[in-house]
């Protein structure tokens, strides 16, 4: 689903420059769940731009889905994102004047889907996430919480290859982070493929595997005896 082959990234710093990936090469299977773990400054954030097509890699190779993430302009960069990927945010980023049905229901309008199925398929992703009596709602109606789960749905109304997860329990307390990682496993279990950035051990342990990066460089790549969050909860 994912391959990165030898993937270099700098950052002109002035009359300097910051070297940020040093030779990344990884691979994510469909289907796999995947924690990305590192302290601030170890490329994370970078790498995770650069899947999410937000930036562009110096050197090397990203394929996603058997289609080469090269040289793309705006335009294209949006179609495959709109295609490929569904994102879910530390922050949420749900759209402050638009209640939950709507903000799930935006990323199909973006793909041209008539109003009428879009409000069917948003409703069915509220529903997914527990979320249908709160349809209605603005985010500010809504706890923490509920503001991710609809951001879950949201990412999941386009049906996209792959979900990238930024720190999506960072803003949580620790039953609700459980909560969450509890549907994005569930998610997972249905064949979904889901990249989770995360600085918390416990969150990483959900996952079936971790990445470490450390200085730009991946220092371990580990499967792991995966923690159910529903045992937490």
């Amino acid at each position: 689903m994912i391959e990165i082959k030898d993937l270099h990234k700098s950052y002109k710093m002035g009359s300097n420059s910051l070297h940020v990936l040093k030779g990344i090469n990884f691979s994510v299977a469909e289907g796999e769940l995947v924690s990305i773990m590192g302290s601030s400054g170890s490329g994370k954030s970078t790498l995770l731009n650069i899947l999410g097509m937000l930036d562009e890699a110096d050197e090397g190779s990203y394929t996603l889905d058997g289609v080469a993430i090269k040289n793309l302009n705006e335009k294209i960069a949006a179609r495959y994102r709109n295609k490929f990927l569904g994102f879910i945010f530390q922050s949420f980023n749900l759209i402050s004047y638009k209640n939950a049905l709507d903000n799930v229901a935006l990323p199909l309008y973006y793909q041209g889907i008539k109003r009428g199925e879009r409000i069917d398929k948003a409703m069915s992703y509220l529903e997914k996430v527990g979320l249908a009596d709160w349809a209605g709602h603005l985010p500010n109606e809504l706890s923490g919480g509920q503001k991710q789960r609809v951001a879950i749905a949201r990412a999941l109304a386009s049906d996209p290859k792959v979900l990238l997860a930024d720190e999506p329990t960072g803003a949580l307390d620790s039953k609700t982070s459980y909560d969450v990682m509890n549907l994005i496993q569930e998610i997972n279990d249905e064949g979904r493929t889901i990249l989770v950035v995360t600085h918390e051990p416990d969150i990483a342990a959900m996952t079936k595997r971790i990445v470490n990066l450390k200085d730009g460089r991946i220092i371990q790549d580990t499967k792991v005896n995966q923690v159910r969050a529903q045992q937490n909860v």
